[in-house]
């Protein structure tokens, strides 16, 4: 009996196999990869996946498909099915020390957080290919002034280039979404910037786009004093979806700088 898919966990299942193969011809896998597979349903890209690599990890939380899914896959290669939830499964250890390479349709319930939480641990990831809402997609990629341009997009393009590759319509799965989606690459930088305390850039931004109507000058207040302004060549009379990438990182630097000053 098919699974009817459950609203509690947002599933939309992709069947579309004109889709499936360009997300494939996108993500180019590869046998030696060490890939994981979040949410993979009832194995839309699972079995296609096992087709081209001889061992495949899959995050998946519904009990019911992760119990399936073994059977599903028999005879097509291993699949190493965790019966976890993504939003606290640890990627690092799986990596080994390695790199691994992530892909999925991810529950737009839960994209955003999960994001996060992978970028916590982007040392031990080679690149993800993600089916997103074309919201959220396009929250990630918009670049500064543009409307969509906010806490998400900057620290996400901190940690990853970002890449948006398609757009897919409702069709593609089912029950059909009420909204369009876009499959996105994400390739994590190779290194953070030197003096560039991703913790505390995190908290500078947050703060800003909370209030992403005041000025920074307002929103920044408990945070940056006068004097990380003017050393960062910034104007507090700006707003957050003003600035740059690289002018957060250095409001972010001197603003540090202020707090080991008064330290002293």
């Amino acid at each position: 009996m098919p699974h009817r898919p459950r609203k509690r966990f947002g599933q939309h299942f992709l069947h579309d196999p004109a889709v499936i193969d360009r997300i494939l011809a996108a993500f180019r896998p590869h046998p030696g990869d060490t890939i994981v597979e979040i949410g993979p349903g009832r194995g839309a890209l699972t079995l296609p996946l096992l087709a081209r690599v001889p061992v495949l990890h899959v995050v998946e939380l519904d009990r019911d498909l992760a119990a399936q899914l073994p059977a599903l896959a028999a005879g097509r290669g291993e699949l190493i099915v965790h019966q976890a939830d993504a939003l606290t499964f640890d990627f690092a250890a799986l990596a080994a020390g390695g790199k691994l390479r992530l892909i999925g349709n991810l529950p737009y319930n839960i994209s955003t957080p999960l994001l996060f939480h992978l970028l916590a641990q982007a040392h031990a990831i080679a690149d993800m290919l993600f089916m997103l809402q074309k919201e959220v997609a396009e929250r990630l990629a918009a670049p500064p002034g543009d409307a969509a341009y906010g806490r998400l997009s900057v620290m996400v393009q901190w940690h990853c280039a970002v890449e948006r590759l398609f757009d897919v319509g409702p069709g593609a799965f089912q029950p059909p979404p009420k909204v369009h989606s876009s499959v996105v690459r994400l390739r994590p930088r190779p290194a953070p910037v030197a003096g560039i305390d991703a913790d505390r850039l995190g908290e500078l931004v947050q703060a800003a786009f909370a209030q992403r109507r005041k000025t920074l000058r307002n929103s920044l207040r408990t945070l940056v004093d006068a004097a990380a302004f003017a050393r960062a060549g910034i104007d507090p009379a700006r707003r957050p979806e003003e600035l740059t990438l690289e002018e957060f990182a250095r409001l972010s630097a001197e603003a540090t700088s202020s707090e080991s000053r008064a330290r002293r």
